[in-house]
């Protein structure tokens, strides 16, 4: 195997973040138009957009031609770009992806400490919709309700969702605080739940109960993490179809390309693509799911509205 080369411009990725599958197949699925991959990162590449220097992580480089590449082979037209905690709250990288994307792409913020109203703005103006807080140690440590507030009132009046990337068990314990929170909530990656507690585990009674308010929404995205079976992660994959057919109306999906942190190699995002299949069997199911819910959740026009205009480049 080929050592990483090791220079300013490309620094040596860390371990879990192996390159994504080289060849992935293509989906037998047909897919509906209007189909969003609402959840997925731009990495790179480090000499244009570097990482940021307390990041947690290094990812090998994923940018923008790739995952461009990667949605037009899938047959996905829409996407949610999400921004990571290795590239902070410097998001020059999403808002080239976005501008690239002409009205095609979304995006999730992480608002840092010094992030001001004015730069929130610009964020909202080239496709930003939300804001992550990041609970996951590997990450960084738990926002305080005070960072959370400061958020909260530097993007005021922007109709943002608040995306919370947490653990299972976790979602017991910050159910008060995901409850109080303002507006729509959507959580990641079906919760990252230890799926060996079984149905009735203490995290999922919360989810649903937190899905039962009406504001709460559901990535089942990460199906090969929440997995203990590997591919084709038949109990991850049942999981999530127990969830969407729970909350149909509140429920997105996303490839979480490149998939960095992750133990073993990255799997065959044309594999995720076809488990839609399973996840929503039926057409309505699997529109709701890939067009209209991730349209209503992060503000892409519907068929009837005009076309959104090209934002002018940055």
């Amino acid at each position: 195997m080929t050592e990483p080369i090791l220079d300013h411009a490309r620094p040596a990725p860390s371990a879990g973040c192996l390159p994504p599958h080289p060849a992935p197949r293509r989906p037998t699925l047909v897919l509906p138009p209007d189909s969003c991959d609402a959840h997925c990162h731009v990495f790179g590449p480090a000499g244009v957009f570097p990482y940021a220097p307390e990041r947690t992580f290094t990812p090998v480089d994923a940018p923008k031609e790739q995952l461009a590449a990667l949605h037009a082979h899938l047959g996905l037209t829409r996407a949610v770009v999400v921004q990571s905690s290795c590239n902070g709250s410097d998001h020059r990288a999403l808002c080239d992806m976005l501008t690239a994307g002409g009205g095609r792409l979304r995006g999730v913020a992480l608002i840092g400490d010094t992030t001001t109203r004015a730069e929130i703005e610009e964020l909202h103006r080239v496709g930003v919709r939300g804001f992550r807080l990041n609970f996951l140690p590997h990450l960084r440590t738990a926002p305080t309700r005070q960072e959370i507030d400061s958020v909260l009132e530097r993007v005021d009046g922007l109709d943002w969702v608040a995306e919370l990337h947490l653990t299972g068990r976790e979602v017991s314990d910050y159910e008060p605080l995901i409850r109080s929170l303002p507006g729509r909530v959507a959580v990641d990656h079906l919760a990252r739940v230890d799926i060996t507690e079984g149905p009735g585990s203490a995290a999922l009674r919360s989810l649903r109960t937190l899905l039962d308010t009406g504001n709460v929404w559901l990535k089942v995205s990460g199906a090969d993490r929440v997995s203990r079976q590997g591919p084709p992660y038949a109990d991850a994959v049942a999981l999530a179809a127990s969830l969407v057919a729970y909350a149909p109306e509140r429920t997105v999906w996303g490839t979480d390309y490149p998939h960095v942190n992750i133990t073993g190699a990255a799997p065959d995002d044309g594999l995720l693509v076809d488990l839609l299949a399973e996840i929503a069997p039926d057409p309505a199911g699997l529109r709701r799911l890939l067009a209209d819910n991730p349209a209503e959740l992060f503000d892409f026009p519907r068929a009837d509205d005009p076309p959104a205009p090209r934002p002018e480049p940055t």
